[in-house]
């Protein structure tokens, strides 16, 4: 049986985290400031229940992290190396083609 190296799960846990477009507006909002999910819910234009799926399956996967602010809660990038990825990502796949799109775009599998 062949046995899955740590970095190949790792990088497909990633890949399933941005196969949804919701959860790439996330992670790129959390780029620019840590928020709480309300204004968050807000400022992306998608209810608050389905913004709380994105959120929890960000944090299963571990991209993001829940942080105790008073009684509420914000969230943020579970490490600031995740920020300059998805930067250095996002101009990688811009550079290689821009007008291509992704046969499996209409995938929603979560982590």
């Amino acid at each position: 049986m062949l046995t899955v190296a740590p970095d190949i799960e790792v990088l497909a846990r990633f890949g399933r985290a941005l196969a949804d477009p919701i959860r790439c507006r996330v992670l790129l909002a959390l780029r620019e400031a840590p928020a709480h999910p309300a204004d968050l819910a807000d400022r992306l234009g998608v209810s608050r229940t389905r913004l709380s799926n994105h959120l929890a399956c960000l944090r299963d996967c571990g991209l993001v992290v829940a942080v105790p602010d008073g009684r509420r809660t914000r969230y943020e990038l579970a490490d600031e190396r995740l920020g300059h990825a998805l930067d250095d990502l996002r101009t990688a796949v811009l550079a290689v083609e821009a007008d291509r799109t992704c046969p499996d775009a209409d995938d929603k599998g979560c982590c």
